[in-house]
């Protein structure tokens, strides 16, 4: 019974090695886009979102939620949802104030359908409010949350 494994796993990995030298396994559409290096980069908040949105006009919207813990025990690891129910969303950013870099995360939507729901855990290096960014239609709606730190995740 072994050998017959063996022999099988064998075949598997030779015709894996195969169609890779063959080039049959490259990918033939990428999917990732570019990292937005700038936005993660500024340190003014609203140099950050002009690098990321291209503008830095918001209107605050209920239509944009955040579901995050009011205290965090540890700031390494806070566990962030933000939900929408704005048509056609273009992108998600994530932006805490009181962070070395503020614009912590960000997420381009591709096919703009009805809503949109970004998980994400982020890194607070202390108390701060925690301001979420939906881009829907050419505008940026936002809402805001303040979270408490009792441990620093940013090396404090």
């Amino acid at each position: 019974m072994k050998r017959r494994v063996f022999v099988k796993g064998s075949l598997a990995a030779s015709t894996l090695a195969v169609a890779a030298g063959a080039g049959l396994l490259s990918p033939t559409r990428v999917l990732a886009a570019a990292w937005p290096e700038n936005a993660f980069g500024q340190r003014p908040e609203a140099d950050a979102l002009n690098a990321f949105f291209g503008t830095s006009e918001v209107t605050e919207s209920d239509q944009v939620a955040l579901k995050a813990p009011l205290q965090a025990e540890n700031g390494a690891v806070v566990p962030i949802k933000v939900m929408t129910t704005l048509p056609n969303v273009e992108s998600i950013a994530v932006v805490v104030e009181k962070n070395p870099a503020p614009f912590t995360t960000g997420l381009e939507v591709m096919g703009g359908g009805a809503g949109a729901m970004y998980s994400a855990r982020i890194k607070m290096g202390q108390t701060s409010p925690v301001k979420c960014y939906v881009k829907s239609g050419g505008k940026v709606y936002m809402t805001a949350q303040e979270i408490k730190v009792t441990v620093g995740g940013c090396g404090g």
